[in-house]
């Protein structure tokens, strides 16, 4: 597996540009994303669907994940109750470190493989749920870990990632890879990724909600 998220910046002297300059090359970048989305559209597709059976089944959706990727699936879980009227326990985002990672970062906690099943389990999962796990590198631990247990429960799982072949896919039933490439500011995967990882959100969440 090529880590493309640690990827060296394709700009060199970053401090040297003006701010105009920063700030194009930036909005360069970060144009290419939504062609990277597309696709991945039929990946989509297909997680969605699995999502609206299970759904439709008593299940609920969990977004699993650590650091910026964490957040952006809790951001994406909290805004579906006052967008769609659902109930705040159908789609439910959980980070490595808890709450209050959200604000600070909790040192390690991505690095333990049982700690996002426990997670989940606080949740009383079942197999009618999905989890999906939100991991820009898909490397991340926590997310490989909960997936691992989940399948093995018989849960249905997915991913958001931005390499190809990673762990974390590895254990996705619905792979989702977007891979945008080398980051503005070299392995800043708040940025490009991070930006590609809510744009798929969105879709998943409202394309569910619609269904």
């Amino acid at each position: 597996m090529k880590k493309i998220t640690e990827s060296d910046s394709n700009y060199d002297g970053l401090e040297k540009m003006s701010v105009s300059d920063l700030l194009l090359n930036i909005n360069k970048e970060d144009k290419t994303v939504a062609n990277s989305v597309a696709a991945q559209i039929p990946q989509i597709e297909k997680l969605v669907n699995a999502i609206v059976l299970q759904m439709k089944n008593g299940g609920r959706l969990f977004y699993l994940g650590a650091g910026t990727s964490g957040r952006l699936g809790i951001v994406d879980a909290s805004e579906c109750p006052p967008t769609f009227g659902v109930d705040h326990g159908l789609v439910v985002g959980l980070m490595a470190g808890g709450d209050k990672a959200m604000r600070k970062a909790v040192e390690f906690a991505e690095d333990s493989s049982s700690l996002g099943w426990e997670d989940l389990k606080t949740h009383n999962i079942t197999s009618r749920d999905v989890v999906i796990g939100i991991a820009a590198s898909g490397t991340t631990p926590y997310v490989i870990g909960a997936l691992k247990k989940c399948q093995e429960e018989k849960i249905i799982t997915g991913c958001i990632v931005c390499n190809c072949n990673s762990p974390v896919a590895e254990v996705s039933d619905y792979p989702v890879e977007v891979v945008v490439g080398p980051e503005f500011v070299t392995g800043s995967t708040r940025m490009k990724s991070g930006t590609a990882q809510k744009l798929v959100l969105n879709m998943i969440s409202t394309a569910v909600m619609i269904k």
